[in-house]
């Protein structure tokens, strides 16, 4: 079965949010009031909320990073990855907790990855697959 996700969760300014998941991200916006609005975040429904984000720690341990928790992550297929990766490495507006890279060079589940914060402090983790097939691989 394959289906959509939906993820609520809080950031501080609609409009900033507006502006980091719309037009730097590449996203769309879906319907709004004025305390929340739906992002169409690569074709899974997020929902972003005014309020106090949740507290985040780098306690996930992943290769040799410790990454935030919990984080909102989404796979793309590598070619997307790329384009996402050369379009945010640009820009002044995202600032890299793991910079785009390539981990588990090699082996199963070879995978690039970067690690960045919408401006609220939301962790985002955006992972790359040559072959989305290979991403449950053990």
């Amino acid at each position: 079965m394959k289906s959509l996700f939906h993820l609520a969760y809080h950031v501080h300014d609609l409009d900033v949010a507006r502006d980091f998941y719309c037009k730097l991200l590449g996203c769309e916006e879906g319907r709004s009031t004025d305390t929340w609005v739906d992002i169409d975040f690569f074709g899974h429904q997020l929902s972003l909320h005014l309020g106090k984000p949740f507290e985040v720690t780098n306690t996930g341990k992943v290769g040799s990073h410790m990454v935030p928790m919990p984080h909102l992550g989404v796979i793309l297929q590598m070619d997307d990855w790329r384009k996402l990766a050369d379009s945010l490495s640009g820009s002044d507006e995202v600032k890299f907790v793991i910079p785009p890279s390539i981990r588990f060079a090699g082996e199963a589940g070879e995978q690039a990855t970067m690690f960045f914060s919408d401006p609220s402090g939301n962790p985002i983790e955006v992972k790359g697959f040559a072959d989305l097939a290979q991403v449950y691989d053990k």
